[in-house]
């Protein structure tokens, strides 16, 4: 790993340094990010795992491992804050995620990053796969946030084969019902591919993709599970309809095709089968000889989901929980023409950054609709600054640096059950052992008070309480909420 010199920077000036790429080479890049869902940090063959991901893997090779990448813990909080570039409690979705019987989504006043980018001149802005952020309203839909295409699922934990959510298909392009036949990570693909190749003769373009894989249901292709050791002659693993979902996503959806002798193994064939496509999307890429201008980001929303079939590896905790194992999440940038690729960044960086990086990539320099909480990272990966001190949020009373991390108990997240504030030298003690409050007093102390400005934000929009709608509850038919 690589140790920085402590040099601090704040993020109002890193908003305002002049790095970009249309400064260097007067064309704009395209700009993709690839988001996994409940992908563990021991879940890549670069880290380590049996999993067969040779394509991310080469993809932390010639980029930008970001080694330090912090997510929120949890589904729709991670996706609102990537694309806000705002803490999402901001706007009343920090707890958990958009339940489909809920009323409510990101809220009008937030901008979007294909917003940001429309009036950069990213003609073609388009989102393939999971949305997960507002269903029940046409304004919390794709199409309403800047959106100019939109392909895949609004709710979360569809079936993989029949793309249906509490009975109901969810499929659609556009705002259009669409009745594509496939495994849902191929056809998300596919069209990412064929976004690609389209919006090449009017670059730059914007791509967000969201996979579902390899969150629950866990269900994957015979001739992936046959990767994994599949016999036929073996029983399936098994999913009590009580525990169908152990997510947090209460869908209740109890899979009956694609099923592995174990969790682990189907687990691990979704992860292989989403590799195979982030490889064929970037080797459209090249084919296309747009990949050196070319932006590509990749992560997970958060780490994987406990007895789910996923592995955080060394790291403590699971997804729903701001331990590092729910938090700390795979994540590498890659830019040939932007910044040298091929080394490990252990600076503290996470999801909020993206949008402020980006604009700062996309030449933007009017000041934005709303305060970033993210910062800029583009001049520490093009090696401007050799470190940036911060205090970045991970929710419910938990606070990271580059050398500390606080997680409180009174007032934190009741999910870590814990009785006592803890304080860890994360830097020295990623695995969080062993909590030094006793020797760093004024350490803790100083935490505290960071942490309590985000604690105590309170949301403008209105949320609903948890629960209200759930009772009886009938899907909309095929997910069509235009009216």
């Amino acid at each position: 790993m690589k140790l920085f010199k402590s040099y601090f920077i704040g993020p109002f000036i890193l908003l305002l340094l002049p790095f970009t790429m249309h400064a260097q080479t007067g064309k704009k890049p395209n700009i993709i990010i690839i988001v996994a869902d409940d992908l563990g940090w021991g879940d890549l063959g670069y880290h380590g795992s049996e999993i067969k991901t040779p394509n991310i893997d080469e993809l932390a090779r010639e980029g930008v491992n970001l080694n330090r990448y912090y997510s929120a813990p949890i589904c729709s909080p991670t996706r609102a804050g990537i694309l806000t570039g705002r803490y999402p409690n901001r706007f009343g979705i920090r707890q958990t995620v958009i339940r489909p019987w809920e009323v409510f989504g990101i809220d009008s006043s937030e901008q979007c990053i294909p917003q940001m980018l429309a009036e950069a001149g990213y003609k073609n802005r388009a989102i393939v796969g999971k949305w997960h952020l507002g269903m029940m309203k046409p304004e919390y839909l794709p199409l309403h946030k800047g959106f100019t295409h939109f392909y895949g699922f609004y709710t979360g934990e569809i079936d993989y084969f029949t793309h249906k959510r509490s009975g109901e298909l969810d499929w659609h392009n556009d705002d259009q019902t669409s009745y594509d036949k496939g495994y849902s990570t191929d056809l998300i693909t596919g069209e990412a591919i064929r976004c690609i190749k389209n919006y090449n003769r009017e670059s730059p373009f914007f791509l967000y993709i969201a996979y579902n894989a390899p969150h629950a249901p866990l269900q994957a292709k015979m001739e992936d599970l046959l990767l994994y050791g599949y016999n036929k002659n073996k029983p399936a693993y098994q999913v009590a309809s009580s525990t169908a979902s152990t997510n947090n996503d209460e869908s209740g959806l109890i899979p009956t095709q694609g099923l592995g002798n174990t969790k682990r193994q189907t687990y691990s064939a979704m992860v292989t089968c989403m590799d195979r496509g982030i490889g064929k999307i970037l080797n459209t890429l090249k084919e296309l000889k747009i990949d050196k201008n070319t932006v590509v980001i990749f992560q997970s929303d958060n780490g994987a989901a406990k007895n789910n079939g996923g592995s955080n590896g060394a790291l403590r905790g699971y997804k729903v929980q701001e331990w590092e194992g729910g938090v700390r999440t795979p994540a590498i940038i890659k830019w040939p023409d932007g910044f040298k690729g091929g080394w490990v960044s252990d600076q503290v960086m996470g999801y909020v950054d993206l949008m402020p990086t980006i604009r700062d990539i996309a030449g933007i320099t009017t000041a934005p609709k709303n305060p970033f909480d993210g910062i800029s990272l583009l001049p520490f990966l093009q090696k401007k600054v050799t470190s940036i001190d911060r205090h970045f949020y991970l929710g419910h009373g938990s606070m990271v640096t580059n050398q500390w991390k606080l997680v409180k108990a009174k007032g934190g997240n009741s999910r870590m059950k814990l009785t006592e504030d803890m304080l860890f030298n994360i830097a020295a003690d990623p695995d969080e052992t062993t909590t030094v409050k006793a020797q760093n007093d004024k350490i803790y102390v100083g935490l505290l008070k960071e942490v309590e400005k985000y604690d105590t934000i309170k949301s403008e929009v209105p949320v609903p309480p948890h629960g209200k709608g759930r009772k009886d509850f009938i899907a909309p038919k095929e997910w069509n909420v235009k009216n």
